[in-house]
């Protein structure tokens, strides 16, 4: 199983993917066409989104189908070279993977070999749930089960920052309160910039932030990219 599965898109002042663009070159090696999944677009179009994509990674030569123009999406996946899913909404993503039939789909083609890329959204269904996103429910998927590809949950985008003013709870009370009600999880607090690579059975932190673990009975842990981070697998 292989799996890069990225925080962020984007870092403040650059351009679209610019950051983890060599990672995912990298990461797809021969791979040529990949199959896009646009599922987390909601307030622009799917069309608009493999656009995007298929933008940035022009630059190496890769063709970005998606999964939205095939009138069988399982058999788009299971045909396909690689699969990249984008972050939007991950109630969005999870409900439309659903309806499709996607979950079945996308673990079975991942657990023989297929490579997958996600961000935001698409790292958060790579886990058991997605009951650790940031996002807003704005729309019901038929549960909160997702393509369980990781034995742990993940929250992109983590965030230490309490600001001035603000009486709301920090992400770090969030997923306390997850860890409360699921206490034999461990909860990846993936920081902007940075990503997580699964290959030859091995986890891989990259980027410059640390990893911040969360498990009930236990106090959150910084793990750098050069420890060991084995014991999430």
């Amino acid at each position: 199983m292989r799996l890069l599965l990225i925080s962020n898109s984007t870092n403040a002042g650059e351009e679209y993917l610019e950051y983890p663009k060599n990672n995912i070159k990298e990461f797809l090696g021969d791979v040529k066409k990949v199959l896009f999944v646009p599922y987390a677009a909601v307030t622009f179009s799917f069309d608009e989104y493999q656009a995007k994509v298929q933008n940035r990674l022009s630059e190496f030569g890769i063709e970005v189908d998606s999964v939205h123009h095939y009138p069988d999406p399982v058999k788009a996946v299971q045909n396909a070279q690689a699969i990249i899913v984008g972050g939007g909404n991950t109630f969005r993503l999870l409900k439309m993977i659903q309806q499709f039939g996607l979950i079945k789909a996308i673990r079975e083609a991942v657990n023989s070999g297929t490579p997958y890329i996600g961000w935001s959204a698409g790292s958060n269904i790579a886990a058991p749930t997605i009951c650790t996103t940031n996002d807003m429910p704005i729309t019901q998927p038929e549960s909160f089960n997702a393509l369980n590809l990781v034995n742990f949950q993940i929250n992109p985008h983590y965030l230490d920052a309490h600001p001035d003013g603000h009486a709301g709870e920090t992400r770090e009370e969030r997923i306390e309160e997850f860890i409360e009600m699921d206490p034999f999880v461990y909860v990846a607090g993936l920081r902007e910039g940075c990503m997580l690579k699964f290959e030859k059975g091995g986890i891989e932190l990259i980027g410059p932030r640390p990893l911040r673990v969360f498990k009930k009975g236990m106090e959150p842990k910084e793990y750098s990219n050069t420890d060991d981070i084995s014991f999430l697998l």
